[in-house]
């Protein structure tokens, strides 16, 4: 089998053991964390400790119909890889919003999140790059004040975290957190009676 080919499968395999081990969740979690967003509900929204007011206006979210949805690419551990793709996005003016690169021995995984995810998609297809994709949570801070209080509200709801990266750019200048959680709704709904805007894609798109 050639080099190339067996890189991919390989890539391939590690893709779906990584999907799988950050959807799968044991269901008596899953009953715990929806017991307590349940509980949330009925004790009312409580402020955040350091949010500005301004941050509260619009809370309410639609994950279900249009989640800020991220790529995981997967590139060989060479020098230019991440170069390439970059210089191809920026080319057919697909804008990445977040970026983290995860670096292992011979290869690494670029998860990021852009503005138009459809051309973005075709994109990597047509040129060969590998990839995932999954739902992740983005919450709008003004700065980096209420971290503390994001961290709070999912400790408060028993939901784990499993990475978390920042966002370079957004369209309106603030700010945001992309987490990958183990229940994005339960989270969602925490972080809501918290005070705190959980993003859709529209509000990242350009």
């Amino acid at each position: 089998m050639p080099r190339s080919t067996s890189w991919a499968l390989s890539f391939a395999r590690r893709c779906v053991a990584a999907c799988w081990r950050a959807s799968s969740v044991g269901m008596g979690t899953r009953l715990r964390t929806r017991r307590r967003a349940a509980s949330l509900q009925l004790t009312g929204p409580r402020p955040p400790a350091m949010l500005p007011p301004q941050a509260m206006a619009s809370s309410k979210t639609t994950l279900a119909t249009d989640p800020v949805r991220q790529f995981s690419v997967f590139a060989e551990n060479r020098v230019g890889r991440l170069y390439d793709l970059t210089t191809l996005f920026k080319d057919h003016q697909v804008h990445i919003m977040a970026i983290t690169v995860l670096d292992t021995t011979d290869s690494a995984v670029i998860r990021l999140i852009v503005d138009d995810r459809e051309k973005a998609r075709e994109l990597m297809v047509k040129n060969d790059f590998p990839f995932t994709e999954c739902d992740v949570l983005a919450v709008e801070m003004l700065d980096e004040r209420p971290l503390r209080d994001v961290l709070a509200a999912l400790l408060e709801a028993e939901i784990n975290v499993h990475y978390v990266y920042s966002f370079i750019k957004r369209p309106e200048g603030k700010s945001a957190l992309a987490l990958n959680v183990e229940d994005a709704d339960v989270a969602a709904q925490a972080l809501n009676a918290r005070g705190f805007k959980v993003l859709t894609q529209r509000d990242i798109s350009r």
